[in-house]
């Protein structure tokens, strides 16, 4: 670990505005990235990206419930500046064995002028991959909480700007929906924009705006104030919070009596949209891991009875089925899913207790024989009446389960992120990982509790059920703007692939793209519990199985060779010394040009899985000798795809 400190922080008095202005300027460890914070008759930061201005001067602060208003007309008290330059090591490593974190800092401390003196800490941090900035709120001097009614933050930004839009239309949802491709200029005062949200400022700018290290506060979305621009051609996109069961979007987001951390407004930035994808800020900008002892949790690939996948019967020999399927593609987990504890999502129901047609001790037994482990469904209402996960976790690690996946939760207001953590602390007391559906986005909590080790929150494969939703240009552009808050819960592994004009709605699922794109998502995505949605009978014995055979969901590093939203993907992952390499396309055939220069010195077998043009199930094997110098050419089928596992030659 290198740390140092030294001094970051330009401090400028301009001469043509009143000498009470302050404008600070803090740059990026690589002088690329400036973040300017003036503080005149408001406070309001700016960000440019070697030399082109990337968010327009903005605005900064806080309404309250029966107080003022607070980020104009306050005097900076006190400074402080300092840099990082350190690394660490994830105990769930999804893109990269080992992680930098470096940035300059700088904490400035602000004081009202007027008879008020309310006190406010905002901290900014420049990394050469992107900004954050959060603020610190005090309490009040009176008896009783403070109460925010709306979050002053705004990102103004060019109007004409071509965005990547997720609008929820609701702040209670399980955020799944599609990223459309937009104009700001779309995003009006009506607009619930999910995240994170991608913006293409110039072909060589990219940003994405997010959110990281939530905390005792609500989640936020985007939205603007007026349907037209300024007159700069700038748009400027508010915070929208999440406001507390019981309140509208004009009444109360967040209550607090002591000090307040909000999370961490997060802007990320690279020259090309891939790069964003191998971005580790939002991890970065949460606490190191809390958990004392985390051997005990492990990524792995994971069977599932699901709904999804037929006619699954919630029996004995359906769940031993699937346990079988874990243990012959040697995965090291299998998912049981909802009614193992009979009818859900009732007052009656008892989440400690399997339902009377099955026998858990015979399971558990059956699975350990297996070397297969078992997660278990959960409904969150059962979870959270009465406290039961209080009394269901610690039975559950005397049985030996490996996680649970809790479901249909639906928001992330204030009340529901503190729920969360608590679920995700106390499920660690008792050697529990967990799979959050139904869930908002991620926002790096993983590096904290690393045993929060997925969740949904993503318009996944379960649609191909019931809709025509799940196309190639939604997947493909999944990765550049879903998938930079985190891991996915996308549940891949749909093996009845059948072209868009074939595809049928209903039993059993059919997926619109072919089985090598299928097999591609498992190296795209990332998701370290990742769960395979397929019936056994859909995969063993079937072309692609045994690239998915021993699958690795744990990265020791991550490159992004090609691909723009909605168009193309091309990720090389790395496990131990094998590479595995994933390419997806939209609904256009292409041909990619490939080169091996990510790979150390050295010679290498490279193993392929290759589209078989019009026959979206078919696929073609090959095997070829590859080095640092080798150019391949792949051609991908509409809505089709590539994989390859690369080993070293002994």
């Amino acid at each position: 670990m290198n740390l140092k400190l030294y001094c970051v922080l330009v401090i400028v008095v301009s001469l043509a505005v009143p000498s009470f202005a302050q404008i600070f300027k803090l740059a990026s460890p690589d002088k690329r990235t400036v973040v300017e914070i003036s503080n005149h008759t408001s406070l309001q930061y700016t960000v440019s990206s070697n030399g082109l201005t990337i968010i327009h001067p903005s605005s900064l602060g806080f309404e309250f419930k029966d107080e003022p208003t607070i980020g104009a007309d306050m005097s900076v008290t006190g400074h402080v500046e300092h840099s990082i330059n350190q690394t660490w090591m994830p105990v769930v490593k999804t893109k990269h064995q080992v992680i930098t974190d470096r940035y300059n800092e700088l904490v400035l401390s602000l004081a009202e002028k007027s008879g008020q003196m309310r006190r406010m800490n905002v901290y900014f941090r420049v990394y050469n991959d992107g900004i954050a900035f959060r603020y610190q709120l005090f309490g009040a001097d009176k008896i009783g909480d403070r109460q925010i009614t709306r979050e002053l933050t705004s990102f103004n930004l060019p109007a004409l700007a071509k965005a990547w839009v997720a609008d929820y239309g609701s702040y209670t949802s399980s955020q799944e929906t599609e990223f459309w491709s937009r104009s700001l200029n779309h995003i009006t005062e009506k607009t619930i924009a999910g995240l994170p949200l991608l913006i293409e400022v110039d072909q060589r700018h990219y940003a994405a705006i997010t959110e990281a290290n939530i905390d005792n506060y609500p989640g936020f979305y985007i939205g603007s104030l007026k349907t037209d621009t300024n007159a700069n051609g700038q748009i400027d996109l508010i915070t929208k919070l999440s406001p507390l069961p019981g309140e509208n979007e004009s009444g109360v987001k967040a209550r607090f009596t002591n000090n307040l951390l909000t999370p961490w407004r997060v802007v990320m930035l690279a020259d090309s949209p891939g790069k964003l994808i191998e971005s580790e800020l939002i991890q970065n900008l949460n606490p190191p891991c809390a958990l004392k002892d985390a051997g005990w949790i492990k990524p792995g690939m994971s069977a599932w009875d699901n709904w999804w996948s037929g006619d699954v019967k919630m029996d004995m020999p359906t769940i031993k089925k699937y346990i079988d399927l874990a243990s012959v593609q040697h995965w090291p987990y299998m998912l049981i899913d909802w009614q193992w504890y009979g009818p859900f999502n009732k007052p009656e129901a008892d989440i400690t207790k399997p339902a009377p047609q099955l026998n858990m001790p015979e399971i558990l037994a059956y699975a350990k024989a297996k070397k297969v482990k078992c997660w278990l469904w959960l409904y969150s209402t059962d979870v959270n009446r009465n406290d039961n996960f209080e009394k269901a976790f610690p039975i559950y690690e005397q049985w030996g389960i490996a996680g649970v996946k809790i479901d249909f939760m639906d928001r992330d207001d204030q009340q529901m992120v503190n729920w969360y953590r608590r679920i995700i602390k106390t499920a660690a007391k008792y050697h529990l990982m967990v799979d959050f559906h139904g869930a908002f986005k991620p926002d790096g909590i993983m590096r904290t509790y690393p045993n929060m080790i997925t969740r949904e929150g993503v318009l996944g494969e379960e649609y191909s059920k019931f809709s025509t939703r799940i196309t190639a240009g939604h997947n493909t552009t999944l990765p550049f703007t879903r998938m930079l808050a985190g891991p996915m819960d996308y549940t891949p592994g749909g093996f009845l692939n059948v072209k868009k004009e074939e595809f049928r709605k209903g039993s059993p699922t059919q997926v619109m793209n072919s089985r090598c794109a299928e097999l591609a998502k498992f190296v795209i995505y990332e998701s370290p519990f990742t769960v395979y949605c397929d019936a056994p009978e859909h995969i063993l014995g079937s072309p692609g199985a045994d690239f998915l055979s021993h699958m690795p969901t744990a990265w020791d590093d991550t490159r992004v060779l090609g691909g723009y939203p909605g168009e193309y993907i091309i990720i090389a992952k790395r496990s131990g010394k094998d590479w595995y390499i994933g390419a997806m396309t939209n609904d256009s055939e292409r041909t990619i040009q490939l080169k091996m220069d990510f790979l150390p010195l050295g010679k290498y077998t490279l193993s392929s899985w290759a589209d078989v043009i019009s026959s979206p199930q078919s696929l073609t094997r090959s095997k070829s000798a590859v080095s640092a110098g080798s150019v391949i050419h792949i051609r991908l089928d509409t809505a089709g795809g590539w994989v390859a596992k690369i080993t070293t030659t002994n």
